[in-house]
């Protein structure tokens, strides 16, 4: 079988980079890109001074300032790093049209037929590492591999500025090695669960037969069985007909408490809200689900008469919470799903993420 040439390529502390090399002051100190404390914000991007202290995206602005007082917050400019991803993409096109964005800041490229006929997946990260150094003054990080799931791993050991191949050779005994909290697709809940099971890097997951990995993880337990194996055939998808975009969260312990649900649920619709801006879409209807501790599910629905604005998504899905029966009991997940699609948006109509 022939091998593919898989390149993930991950763009460091995306946000954050921009603003400290757009504005001098920023550069060398913690800076966040993101909501303000006294507004409940949430952090999009923190620098890479900012995490030596512990704070990471999703973390809530408030958390941030009580790890690292001195932080400068800095309110995002999302039509910058639309612009400025487009640049990045452009780069990627000289190489290969198979291109699969994840995010503004990260995309997988198949160039097993490259365009300059290089042949090197190496020689071609290299290209496109110093041409978004060179032409952007930006870092990226780069993962090559046969398959997208080690090209993932690989893309995030060297951070910043790194670039890691993983040969075919070596697939298996890298995950063998890989500890279970670096599986890419597999969360803190789960990883908690299988360290339960005593499996803690791939090695452990891989004495477990396909049957009792499907008895113990469901239907997930097909991946967890091939992916162990470095087997994953996913292709690099240029195209995928959209139907809805979400995104949950199951939480490591039950909540409650209304602040703490409501704090959860802007983070969740922060990430959804980052992903309709990257697939440049609206949507009319918003999806809250609510799965309880007894693992009962409720979903609530709101229809909208015009395209959702990224903003309005956080204010909408608080108000399906409060609306719906949740007071007093434990929840242990939470989903936000937009659907109901319109057509691209447009350029001139750019929304705010904030």
């Amino acid at each position: 079988m022939l091998l593919r040439k898989i390149i993930h390529v991950d763009m460091d502390a995306f946000y954050a980079s921009i603003e400290q090399r757009d504005n001098p002051a920023y550069r060398g100190i913690p800076i966040v890109v993101g909501g303000l404390p006294d507004q409940r914000g949430v952090v999009a991007t923190a620098s890479y001074e900012a995490r030596i202290f512990g704070i990471h995206s999703a973390m809530s602005s408030r958390k941030a300032q009580q790890l690292c007082p001195h932080v400068v917050f800095v309110r995002p400019r999302f039509e910058v790093y639309k612009s400025v991803s487009n640049q990045i993409r452009a780069i990627f096109h000289r190489y290969t049209d198979i291109i699969e964005p994840l995010s503004l800041d990260e995309a997988y490229l198949d160039v097993s037929e490259d365009k300059l006929e290089i042949g090197s997946a190496i020689e071609i990260a290299k290209g496109i590492k110093e041409a978004i150094r060179s032409e952007l003054n930006l870092t990226a990080s780069a993962g090559v591999s046969t398959n997208k799931f080690v090209a993932k791993i690989a893309s995030d050991m060297n951070k910043p500025n790194g670039l890691t191949f993983i040969g075919p050779s070596k697939i298996e005994a890298f995950i063998e090695a890989l500890p279970i909290q670096k599986f890419h697709g597999i969360g803190k809940v789960t990883a908690k669960k299988m360290n339960s099971l005593q499996i803690y890097k791939g090695s452990d997951l891989k004495r477990l037969s396909k049957a009792h990995l499907i008895n113990l993880f469901g239907k997930v337990g097909n991946f967890y069985y091939d992916i162990v194996r470095g087997i994953d055939d996913r292709p690099v998808q240029t195209f995928r007909e959209l139907k809805s975009i979400g995104a949950e969260d199951t939480f490591a312990r039950d909540l409650i408490e209304e602040q703490e649900l409501i704090a959860e649920l802007k983070i969740i619709a922060l990430r959804v809200a980052r992903r309709l801006e990257v697939k440049q879409v609206q949507g009319s209807t918003l999806t809250l689900k609510i799965k309880f501790a007894d693992f009962r599910q409720i979903t609530r629905n709101y229809t909208h008469p015009s395209p959702i604005d990224l903003d309005q998504l956080e204010v909408f899905a608080i108000d399906l919470l409060k609306a719906a029966p949740v007071e007093g009991k434990a929840v242990r997940l939470l989903g936000v799903t937009v659907s109901n699609f319109y057509l691209p948006k447009s350029t001139n109509n750019q929304l705010s993420l904030f």
